[in-house]
């Protein structure tokens, strides 16, 4: 099997694109996927490239977008069970080959693997245009916690044709690169993820926020980030939670996020605080204000939110892959346990939580561990991949042409 393709020796693409970005989640919807995709259009628009936006239109009051070199394009959606304040994009495969017919892109990005992202895969073949599919969600592993373990290969033989169309399918981390090409996907290439430092910083830190969790300066806070969701694990946050209250009596485990299994959390433990959904600033305040961040998830494709605790000056205590295994060393800026081992999770947090000394070295260098995660820097390497691919596609089609010329 070879190994992922290396972007690190592409330099900095200077030739201007038309890219047209097909995603059925966008800003600003609160989610990983819709954030990524922001910054990476935001800075591709900012290196002097022209995107058209294609997007499910999300409500009655939601219009398109336009800008300098920017146009978005909304399509038909329908909720998406489970995450009704979302929709998936329905078929919009003549729409696109009409639209795109008139106005050629370079290169079309597909974000999500929808019905949109399907058909905007179709009407990108039918024109010859070249393709790049992105891998964000690991639904083959969400079918057991939603009670459809016989899913799983179905979905992932789904995932590995629909990535297998495109020239190239990115993925944010080497490791997960390794892990879609053994499962039969080609042309897999890794782009990582950013983080914004200026948004998240230890400097948010709110002592008035803390109050309104019923903590003190001397309360311990463990943080959950995230949709409150089955396939998050955070059953594993409650119990490390409870046997962390054995041995430190003034602590909180605050959630913040919401979802379908906010409710039965609610009904336990009174010393769980949930904050619901936050952005923007108001969500790096409740990052900076919090002790320790916990990631129990084990279906993670990256895990921005990792990232954003690092950033925040919060040591982190999750498993071994995704943004940990590239970010967070043990007695460093956290602490890690083997994948899928949960004892040694709460231990983790049980050995990290109940040493203020180790804590306060770990929050010391957990900013600096992610100082070079720029955003800038990641859509310059989306770029360089675009470019290198567009580049490929015209010296196909010129050989094509001379091909059939020659057989004329």
């Amino acid at each position: 099997m070879d190994a992922p393709l290396s972007l690190q020796h592409l330099a900095h693409a200077a030739r201007q694109l038309r890219i047209a970005v097909v995603t059925e989640t966008y800003p600003p919807e609160v989610n990983g996927v819709a954030m990524t995709t922001g910054r990476v259009v935001d800075g591709l628009l900012r290196l002097g490239h022209r995107v058209q936006l294609v997007r499910p239109r999300q409500g009655v009051g939601d219009h398109a977008a336009s800008g300098e070199g920017f146009e978005e394009v909304l399509s038909r959606g329908l909720p998406i069970p489970r995450y009704n304040h979302l929709k998936m994009g329905l078929p919009a495969r003549s729409a696109l080959l009409r639209m795109w017919s008139l106005r050629r892109p370079d290169v079309v990005q597909v974000v999500t693997e929808g019905p949109l992202g399907w058909s905007a895969v179709a009407a990108a073949r039918k024109l010859r245009l070249p393709v790049i599919t992105e891998f964000h969600t690991n639904f083959h592993s969400y079918s057991r916690y939603y009670g459809m373990g016989w899913l799983k290969q179905p979905v992932e033989a789904y995932l590995r044709r629909f990535h297998n169309k495109g020239a190239r399918c990115l993925a944010p981390t080497a490791e997960l690169a390794g892990q879609l090409m053994n499962r039969g996907i080609r042309r897999v290439d890794v782009v990582a993820r950013g983080v914004d430092t200026r948004l998240f910083s230890p400097q948010r830190r709110d002592p008035a926020l803390r109050a309104a969790w019923g903590a003190s300066d001397t309360t311990l806070v463990l943080v959950v980030v995230g949709r409150v969701a089955p396939e998050k694990n955070l059953g594993l946050a409650v119990r490390a939670f409870e046997a962390l209250r054995g041995s430190v009596s003034d602590v909180r485990l605050l959630f913040v996020g919401d979802g379908p299994a906010r409710a039965g959390l609610q009904s336990g433990d009174d010393g769980l605080v949930f904050a619901g959904m936050r952005t923007g600033e108001d969500l790096a305040a409740h990052y900076a204000s919090a002790d320790l961040f916990l990631m129990p998830s084990v279906t993670e494709t990256f895990g921005n939110v990792t990232t954003e605790a690092l950033a925040s000056g919060l040591p982190v205590i999750g498993f071994d892959y995704a943004a940990a295994a590239e970010r967070v060393q043990t007695g460093h800026n956290g602490w890690l346990a083997a994948l899928g081992d949960e004892p040694a999770f709460v231990d983790a947090v049980l050995r990290v939580a109940g040493d203020g000394a180790l804590r306060q070295r770990l929050a010391a260098n957990a900013r600096a561990s992610v100082s070079d995660a720029d955003w800038g820097a990641i859509a310059r390497q989306l770029a360089a991949v675009m470019e290198e691919v567009v580049e490929a596609h015209e010296a196909r089609m010129t050989s094509d042409a001379k091909v059939a010329g020659l057989a004329g």
